[in-house]
Order: structure tokens, then C-alpha cells, then sequence
């Protein structure tokens, strides 16, 4: 039996995903030159709600490195993890002024399941996720010496014990993943945060987790340190870095929507309403730099996957957080630390 519903309902998530939709139009308005050459005065710091050095770091700094060429400044990242991503989100709803020199990136993915699961104290509709970079497919890994060589061993295994596997954080797309494998056959495993992707890897790697659930970036990282056995997406396009692991549908007849994590720049929707002109600049120039023939080496050359590497604007993260927001409802029970 098929676990999830083909076509979920489209109806808007959340009062923000109304806002970021019309943030869209915001950038054919006409502005003045004056103004718009003060901006930006000074460097653009980016709160990134995760620890420094995983692969949203990589990705920042390898995107950041060509966009500053279209604003003559500089990004300055200013991480802060803690509680799934919590303690960022709400420093930079909170503390940041609203001037357009602040952004956010962050894991639309994750992030936004963790609202499901429990509201933060900001509104959601006062932040837009305007510029989408890369969308990352969950995946489902073991150790490359690990006695599991294919999923159907992991499923087996956890038809007769419970199998601990770990996960960066509970409310995350790939943990959804698990949850949905474990749903469809029987399967018992038992997720644990690990707090990050490289704890998660790291609880693979010194055996104390049977297994590990994590966006795919990260594990393909690792190179032949770790064998991927199943990747939650429409096909795995590319195979060759995750072991041509299969996707879920492939070898078990469901239609499940990939379940991915997407990483995006957002802004306080204070600023496309109070300084259109600004606005206008950030996300024409950002525009650019996916056109940049220099986007490809740097990604590259800050260990991101190419392949992922793609640009949505504020009407495609909208339609992204409806999908999320379908699936956080849909598994919210299980996401809450429970075994299945």
C-alpha cells in the first residue's frame, strides 16, 4: 500500500508562504539610483542557524565568493547553532536589524518541519526565503565495512530487532525518509539526534549507531568511508558519489515526493516592504551569480555536489515549504522521539 497521497493538498501553509509568493514581484519595481548606490554600505552578515565546516558552510562560502562580485562587499557568516536550528532563526528574527545588510541561510528542509512540529516564537510570515541554492535528497548509509550491503539486509535486520540510526536532527527530511521505510515495511528503528550532520556520520563511523539517515551531500563527502543503500528522491543523479544506491520507489513501488533538504537565503519581510530598493538589488544580483560561469569551480572547489546546485526564487521555496509542511503533518507523531 502506497504510504503517501500522490497529489497533497496545495492549500498555503502558512501566512509567510502568502508573503514570499508576492515577494517575487517585488523585484521589477523601479527604485532610485541614488539610493540604491548606498546600498550595500558595508559587509553582509548571514546568520547560519548550524555549526561552522558541514556542508552548509561549504555551500555558503563556495555561493557567497562569487555573488559579493555583483555587490562590491563582502558576506560575513555569523553561525549559530542549537536546537535544530532554533537558536539561529530567532537571533536573526530578533536581534537583527531589518536594513537589508542582515540575511539568513538556511536548511528550508529541516528548519521548516521543526515548525511544524512546534511554532517558533517569531511569526513566519516576517521572513521570506527569497533565493533557493541547492536541493539535497535524503539518504539512508551505513559504514563501508558494514554487514548491511544492500537496504533489503537493513530491513530485515529490523524486522527482528529494533536498529538504532542516527539523524542530525529528528524533524528533518530524511528522517521523514526512515520513518516512511519503516512504515511501508515493518521495519523497527529507533532515531537518534546526534546534533549535526558530522556527529551523525560519526555515530555511523565508531559503530555506535547500526545506521544513519542524513542529507546526501554530506555522506558523499566522505568518499568510500561510507556506503549509501538508498536515497530519497526521484532517481539518484549521482550515482557514482552514493554508491548507485536505488531510491525508495524504485525498490519498493511507492510514490513518495523527494524528500530534500534546500538551502536558501532568506530576509526579514520588513525589508522587501520598507526597502524595495535594496531588495531589488539582492535579488537581481543574486540572479547573477547562478548565471556566473565561476559558480561551478567554486562549488567545486568547496566540495559541493554541482548537480544540486540550483536557483529558485520566492515563488519556488513558497511551493517547496507547502510539500514540507504536507509531510511534517503526515509523520508529526513520529517526529517527536518516539520508536517506530
Amino acid at each position: 500500500m502506497d504510504i503517501f497521497i500522490k497529489n497533497y493538498d496545495r492549500r498555503s501553509v502558512l501566512r509567510g508562504t502568502g508573503m514570499a509568493i508576492g515577494a517575487a514581484g517585488v523585484a521589477s519595481m523601479p527604485f532610485s539610483d541614488a539610493f540604491g548606490a548606498a546600498f550595500p554600505s558595508h559587509n553582509i552578515s548571514v546568520t547560519v542557524p548550524t555549526r561552522a565546516g558541514g556542508g552548509a558552510d561549504r555551500l555558503f562560502r563556495g555561493f557567497t565568493g562569487v555573488w559579493k562580485k555583483y555587490l562590491d562587499t563582502n558576506f560575513k557568516p555569523d553561525f549559530k547553532p542549537g536546537a535544530s536550528g532554533r537558536v539561529g532563526y530567532e537571533f536573526y528574527m530578533g536581534k537583527k536589524k531589518a536594513d537589508g545588510h542582515n540575511l539568513l541561510f538556511g536548511n528550508m528542509g529541516p528548519e521548516f518541519l521543526n515548525w511544524v512540529v512546534k511554532p517558533p516564537t517569531f511569526d513566519l510570515a516576517d521572513l521570506t526565503y527569497f533565493a533557493r541554492v541547492d536541493t539535497d535528497p535524503g539518504v539512508i548509509f551505513v559504514r563501508a565495512d558494514s554487514p548491511y550491503k544492500t537496504i533489503q539486509d537493513v530491513v530485515a535486520a529490523a524486522k527482528k530487532k529494533t536498529l538504532n540510526v542516527s539523524t542530525s536532527r529528528l524533524a528533518h527530511p530524511a528522517s521523514v525518509g526512515l520513518l516512511a521505510l519503516g512504515e511501508h515495511t515493518g521495519a523497527k528503528f529507533n532515531l537518534i539526534p546526534l546534533s549535526g550532520g558530522k556527529n551523525t556520520i560519526a555515530g555511523v563511523v565508531t559503530k555506535e549507531m547500526d545506521l544513519g539517515t542524513l542529507t546526501s551531500g554530506s555522506v558523499a563527502a566522505k568518499g568510500k568511508a561510507l556506503r549509501t543503500l538508498l536515497v530519497f528522491n526521484d532517481k539518484n543523479v549521482v550515482p557514482d558519489r552514493l554508491s548507485n544506491a536505488p531510491t525508495m520507489n524504485q525498490v519498493y513501488g511507492t510514490s513518495i515526493p523527494p524528500l530534500l533538504s534546500s538551502r536558501a537565503f532568506g530576509i526579514q519581510t520588513s525589508v522587501i516592504r520598507d526597502h524595495p530598493e535594496r531588495f531589488k538589488i539582492l535579488n537581481d544580483s543574486v540572479r547573477k551569480a547562478f548565471d556566473d560561469p565561476a559558480l561551478k569551480p567554486a562549488i567545486l572547489k568547496a566540495r559541493g555536489i554541482w548537480e544540486y546546485v540550483n536557483y529558485g526564487d520566492a515563488n519556488d521555496t513558497a511551493e517547496y515549504l507547502k510539500g514540507i509542511e504536507a509531510i511534517g503533518r503526515r509523520f508529526r507523531p513520529l517526529l517527536t522521539g518516539k520508536k517506530t
